[in-house]
């Protein structure tokens, strides 16, 4: 029984970190993008989707346990970002930050 908790915790150990890397991400490139680019693009404005990453990301990286539903929403909230408004303010910037 102790093999099976000490796999149960090393999983959960793996997959928040990958969690809190992909919520760092989302964070890290949002700033680094430029702010006439969100409305461009048709997007929410540069300090909304940072109050959302910023916000998620902190809230969702307090649960250790990855699958409850507030880690959920937050890793929901950043891939948003990253797999619809990324690439959209991007191709409006031209692909540079």
């Amino acid at each position: 029984m102790h093999l099976v908790d000490d796999v149960y915790f090393w999983v959960n150990w793996v997959l928040y970190c990958g969690l809190v890397a992909l919520r760092a991400w989302a964070v890290v490139d949002c700033a680094l993008r430029k702010a006439a680019a969100f409305p461009a693009a048709g997007k929410l404005t540069k300090p909304a989707w940072l109050a959302i990453t910023i916000i998620g990301g902190g809230i969702g990286s307090l649960f250790f346990y990855p699958l409850n539903i507030i880690s959920l929403l937050s890793v929901v909230a950043a891939l948003v970002y990253l797999t619809d408004v990324r690439p959209a303010v991007r191709e409006i910037s031209g692909g540079s930050r």
